[in-house]
């Protein structure tokens, strides 16, 4: 058996451990990046390798799955893996999640506790050394909420399917007490419940760092039954919601290269010109948060539409330019 298609069984397998309910064949296709009829092929090897593996009905067709896991030969980590895990914790803690971050170093040493000594001992050097090489470049910006309470609860309150109070309070607003339906959560650079309101259904987002007070409260409370957190967050720019836009820049042969390689918006499409310059278009709200990131691009980028992100822009130089004149 060739070596890479050695990896590739070992890591179906480790996908149909990982998954409760199994692998159809189709998503074991899609996993591996094969055709249905080699993933017929790898799903008869896994069986043959792994006796404990399953078949399991899912009309119109089925599943299968391993129970009870792995061995820790086939589960050890490899250097980049455990590497990648600590930079994660380590980014965490640097940004001021020491919540998120001690999660992330708990589930580093339970790894680390599972694995044989031999194998530890042989990836340990090496292991030391990428960590002592590599580290998180911390960017200026709202340190995100590090109560870990707000959170917890938040948590529990989305599992229970109960509506979730609070106490808001906004720079210039009177606190309120609010009680909504919980859909989820977005981390950024400031972390953001995302919710509806209970009588309209409208989806709003609340920073956590304003939010006291927090408790799950009685009855039955669920996010709209179309909605979708992962479509919510891509319609913005950034976190901010406002009206969608589609957004039109031009930017200039000097920065083309770069833009290229940017990841604008989920929506993105990027036309090259005749002048080598780049054409960017994407649909999204949040101008405000757009025209800050649009700072750093200095004179590389023109703003074709819409007409509104263009007033924005000019809002925000105004404001710093009054900020810079002598008091």
């Amino acid at each position: 058996m060739r070596m890479d298609k050695a990896a590739v069984l070992i890591e179906l397998a480790r996908r149909m451990a990982a998954s409760a309910e199994g692998l159809t064949l189709d998503e074991m296709a899609q996993e591996a990046g094969v055709g249905r009829r080699t993933a017929e092929r790898l799903r008869d090897a896994v069986l043959v390798l792994f006796p404990q593996a399953e078949e399991v009905s899912d009309p119109p067709g089925k599943r299968w799955r391993i129970r009870g896991g792995l061995s820790a030969f086939e589960q050890a980590p490899t250097t980049e893996e455990l590497v990648e895990l600590s930079k994660a914790a380590q980014g965490l803690r640097a940004t001021g999640e020491p919540g998120r971050a001690a999660a992330l170093e708990g589930l580093e040493r339970k790894l680390k506790s599972a694995m044989r000594s031999t194998t530890l001992n042989r990836l340990a050097p090496d292991l030391e050394a990428l960590v002592r090489a590599e580290t998180i470049a911390v960017q200026a910006g709202p340190r995100p909420s590090a109560d870990e309470t707000v959170l917890t609860r938040i948590r529990h309150a989305i599992l229970a399917g109960q509506p979730l109070g609070f106490i808001y309070s906004r720079p210039g607003a009177e606190a309120r007490r609010r009680i909504v339906a919980p859909c989820g959560v977005m981390f950024g650079r400031a972390n953001y419940l995302v919710a509806a309101d209970r009588e309209s259904g409208r989806i709003q987002t609340f920073r956590l760092d304003r939010m006291s007070a927090v408790r799950a409260e009685d009855g039955v409370a669920s996010p709209p039954a179309d909605f979708d957190l992962q479509a919510f967050a891509s319609q913005s720019f950034g976190i901010y919601q406002d009206e969608i836009e589609d957004v039109v820049l031009r930017v200039t042969p000097a920065g083309a290269a770069e833009a290229r390689a940017w990841r604008w918006h989920p929506t993105q499409t990027l036309e090259d010109q005749a002048d080598g310059g780049v054409i960017v278009r994407f649909r999204a709200s949040g101008m405000r948060e757009l025209a800050w990131h649009l700072f750093s691009w200095g004179d590389q980028v023109e703003i074709v539409a819409p007409v509104r992100l263009r007033a924005v822009m000019k809002g925000e130089l105004e404001a710093a330019r009054r900020a810079l004149e002598p008091s």
